[in-house]
């Protein structure tokens, strides 16, 4: 896997196949994927003052179109998915490892006060369900599963299912299986 890009590394997520650049461009008509390439593209090029900037108006445009408002800035590990199409907001100091998937509705923000002031760090192999709420400076651990319209505003260790608000936590050594497929 080390000579894939991180692009295919994301569109492999979707189908489980290894694709060529054709074929990721065939697949774009998904807004989803198109979203992530242009992220990708624009995360790639963000320190080449001509292509930077194409990227990040090209980016813009499909911020306000599909209703993600990722930035380039944002940390995002290999095997990135959005698994619909809806509004959806990161904060771009937060960070998301490897293997991730987020549903429409979500919120990863910041917290402007207390406690908890700052952005979170969501650990590898995360499931963010729709509507799901994540604010603070809190860190989510690997393999965790966050069922949907959850709020979570506090740590969550590996292994676990968070539901509900306030949100609660159950261990669960398989809390992603059969949740996140195709990992990278």
């Amino acid at each position: 896997m080390a000579g894939y890009s991180t692009i295919q590394k994301d569109f492999y997520r979707e189908s489980g196949k290894w694709l060529s650049t054709f074929k990721i461009l065939a697949k774009c008509v998904n807004p989803n994927l198109h979203f992530v390439y242009i992220l990708r593209k624009s995360q790639k090029f963000s320190k080449t003052p001509v292509l930077g900037l194409f990227w990040k108006v090209v980016l813009r445009h499909f911020q306000i179109k599909y209703g993600f408002q990722i930035y380039p800035e944002t940390q995002i590990g290999e095997g990135f998915y959005l698994g619909h199409w809806g509004s959806l907001v990161i904060n771009p100091k937060s960070k998301i490892g490897k293997n991730c998937n987020i549903a429409q509705g979500v919120t990863i923000g910041q917290q402007n006060r207390g406690k908890n002031e700052g952005y979170p760090v969501i650990g590898d192999e995360v499931w963010i369900g729709p509507n799901a709420v994540i604010v603070g400076n809190i860190n989510i651990g690997n393999n965790v599963l966050i069922a949907p319209n959850a709020y979570v505003n506090f740590d969550i260790p590996d292994n676990s299912v968070v539901t509900g608000n306030p949100a609660k936590i159950y261990s669960n050594d398989n809390a992603t299986d059969g949740y996140i497929n195709n990992k990278v």
